[in-house]
C-alpha cells in the first residue's frame, strides 16, 4: 500500500455506513443450460446488477474449445469497464502461447489497492482464494473469493481454515464470497462461522428465485440453475459489516448457478 491510504482520520459519531454492492456468480465458464459459451449474455446479465464488485468463479483464461480460447476476465473487465483482479487455481504454461488458466476473477468498480492468490489445500483440481483490498470514499473493503472443492467435508474444512487465516483481526471491515459447495450450517464450514457472519441471515430484506415454491420461499438457493434446492453460493461478512439486503437473481440461462447479489453497509474510517 503506497501514498496514504493506510491514514484516515477517525470516523465521527455522524458518520453514515459506505455503500457497497457486491455480487457472487459461478459462471460456468460462460456456458449456460443451453450448452452454449456466449459471453455477451454473461456481460448483459452482470451489468444488469449495477454492482460495485463483482466476484466470479470458474473463470477460463485461453483454457481451450469449451470457451473459444478466449481470455474471459479480460473481455468481462473491458466490456463493464471494470478493474480486474485475477486469482488462477489452475496455471498450465504453454511453450509460445498464453498460459492455460481457470479460477477466480474480481470486478470492481472502486479501486484496488492490494490483491494476491493464496492456494489451498487439498487433491484432484487445484484451487484458490483470490484476496484484495478495495478503497472506498471514507474507508476500504477486504474482498476474498474462492471456490472449494466438491471432493470431500475434510479437504473443504482444511481449505475453510486456511481461508478465515487470511483475515485479521487487524484487517476490520471484510467479506468472504464465493461457491462453497456446502451448506452454510454444514460443519466444514465451522471456522467460518466462529468468525463471520452468514450475509444471507443477516439481510434485512431477502429475495430469491424459488419464491413460487412456497416450501423454498427465503431460501437463497442458487443451484442447480434450472430448480434451486443448494445455498452453495454465500458471502460471509466480518463484524461490523451491516447487511442491508440480499437477493438471489434470475439467471438468464447464463450458467448452471445463480447470481447472489448483497447490499452491504460498510463503516467509515476502517
Amino acid at each position: 500500500m503506497t501514498g496514504d491510504h493506510g491514514i484516515r482520520p477517525a470516523p465521527g459519531p455522524d458518520q453514515p455506513p459506505i455503500p457497497v454492492r457486491l455480487v457472487t456468480f459461478n459462471t460456468h465458464h460462460g456456458v449456460g443450460d443451453d450448452e452454449r459459451h456466449d459471453l455477451p449474455r454473461l456481460a448483459k446479465l452482470l451489468a444488469s446488477t449495477d454492482a460495485d464488485v463483482i466476484c466470479l468463479q470458474e473463470v477460463d483464461r485461453y483454457f481451450g474449445g469449451r470457451s473459444e480460447d478466449v481470455d474471459q476476465a479480460l473481455l468481462l473487465s473491458r466490456a463493464l469497464d471494470m478493474q480486474l483482479a485475477w486469482g488462477p487455481a489452475i496455471d498450465e504454461p504453454r511453450p509460445g502461447l498464453e498460459p492455460k488458466q481457470y479460477g477466480n476473477a474480481l470486478l470492481s468498480r472502486l479501486p484496488i489497492l492490494i490483491s494476491d492468490v493464496h492456494p489451498l489445500p487439498g487433491s484432484g483440481e487445484p484451487r484458490s482464494a483470490l484476496r484484495t483490498l478495495l478503497e472506498l470514499d471514507g474507508g476500504t473493503l477486504w474482498v476474498t473469493a474462492t471456490h472449494l472443492t466438491i471432493r470431500s467435508p475434510e479437504e473443504r474444512a482444511a481449505q475453510v481454515a486456511t481461508l478465515a487465516g487470511l483475515h485479521s483481526d487487524s484487517m476490520e471491515a471484510g467479506v468472504l464470497v464465493g461457491d462453497f459447495n456446502a451448506r452454510p450450517e454444514a460443519a466444514e464450514l465451522t471456522a467460518l462461522r466462529d468468525r463471520f457472519g452468514d450475509a444471507w441471515e443477516l439481510a434485512r430484506e431477502r429475495d430469491d428465485r424459488a419464491g413460487w415454491r412456497f416450501w423454498q420461499h427465503d431460501g437463497g438457493h442458487t443451484h442447480p440453475a434450472g430448480s434451486p434446492h443448494r445455498r452453495i453460493d454465500q458471502m460471509w461478512v466480518s463484524a461490523g459489516v451491516q447487511v442491508a439486503s440480499a437477493r438471489v437473481l434470475d439467471g438468464e440461462g447464463a450458467s448452471d448457478h445463480l447470481p447472489l447479489v448483497v447490499d452491504l453497509e460498510i463503516p467509515s474510517g476502517v
